[in-house]
């Protein structure tokens, strides 16, 4: 016997479909409404407190502002000490030299800040061309240099050993470069304030700092008389190359005895007339006194020997 499955009677407008919709729609209502509070409560507690890591970070740069502010009054109270020290330079600098002392790296960075001002003016077209310009002009060079390198090389194959004998490196240990102060040509007199041919180059050091030979060679003269030039060591290098080394304080070597570059020869000094204590070092070929500062080679690259040639420019006075 089958039972007869009873019909459930429902109110009148009811519908379980509408029903569940309202039903959906209210638990959304209540989730998003929980969600916003949770980002509001979020929010406020993020104004009103910390987390671990922005703690951390806040009291990171706090410690940076405090060492920044003391830094900054330590500058401040360095700058005049510093400006002193500069002002004092600079008049020690016209006493012994009688002119200003010239600013290396302002200049070269004037230089090119007026440059690259002179770039933006140009247009795309006259930039390209300059370019191209200058492409051409560089490789004419690099095949002049690629040319002159491979005859230097043969000529150096050729002369073996007496490469040794040419003089290609300072006599003094300057790797700053600072130390040349009277270079070449026509210089202010330190006593006679008259623009006399000085024939070497001055480097200011202490009495007592070591002079190196500066290429293979012999003792061809040794010179302890009172002259002018104080106790002078003189090399012979063969090939018609000569070294003299003036001003010194005394002497390593003996006459006829055979050096090897670099070896000590003899200490700086303030003999003969000389203004304060210094070296002055000759090169001469086939008896000709020529410019020391295109001698050495062996030391300085290109940037470096164009330093050089500006540092020893800057100074009118020589020391003897």
């Amino acid at each position: 016997m089958f039972r007869r499955k009873k019909s459930v009677i429902h109110p009148p407008g009811h519908d379980p479909r509408q029903r569940f919709k309202r039903d959906a729609l209210r638990v959304t209502i209540h989730v998003l409404a929980w969600v916003g509070m949770a980002v509001i409560y979020y929010i406020g507690f993020s104004f009103l407190f910390d987390t671990p890591v922005e703690y951390e970070m806040k009291r990171s740069t706090a410690r940076l502002r405090r060492e920044y502010i003391a830094l900054s009054q330590r500058y401040d109270s360095l700058e005049p000490v510093l400006n002193n020290v500069i002002e004092r330079d600079r008049n020690v600098f016209n006493l012994l030299f009688e002119a200003e002392p010239y600013d290396f790296d302002g200049q070269y960075a004037t230089d090119r800040w007026q440059a690259y001002e002179q770039l933006l003016t140009k247009s795309n077209r006259e930039l390209g061309d300059e370019f191209a310009a200058k492409s051409r002009q560089f490789d004419k060079n690099l095949g002049r240099l690629r040319s002159a390198y491979a005859r230097l090389q043969a000529r150096v194959t050729a002369m073996g050993d007496s490469t040794e004998h040419i003089p290609g490196i300072q006599p003094v240990n300057n790797p700053g470069l600072t130390l040349l102060t009277a270079s070449y040509g026509m210089r202010i007199h330190p006593f006679y304030k008259t623009l006399t041919a000085h024939q070497g180059v001055d480097y200011t050091v202490p009495e007592g700092t070591r002079v190196f030979a500066t290429a293979d060679g012999v003792v061809k003269e040794i010179n302890t008389r009172s002259t002018t030039g104080g106790i002078t060591v003189v090399l012979s290098h063969g090939n018609g190359y000569e070294t003299a080394y003036s001003n010194l304080s005394r002497v390593g070597v003996t006459r006829g005895q055979r050096v090897r570059r670099g070896d000590i020869i003899a200490f700086s000094g303030n003999t003969g007339l000389s203004l304060a204590p210094h070296l002055h070092y000759e090169v001469r070929k086939d008896g000709m006194r020529v410019d020391p500062i295109h001698y050495f080679f062996l030391e300085l690259d290109p940037a470096r020997y164009r330093r050089m040639i500006r540092i020893a420019q800057s100074g009118m006075q020589s020391f003897d």
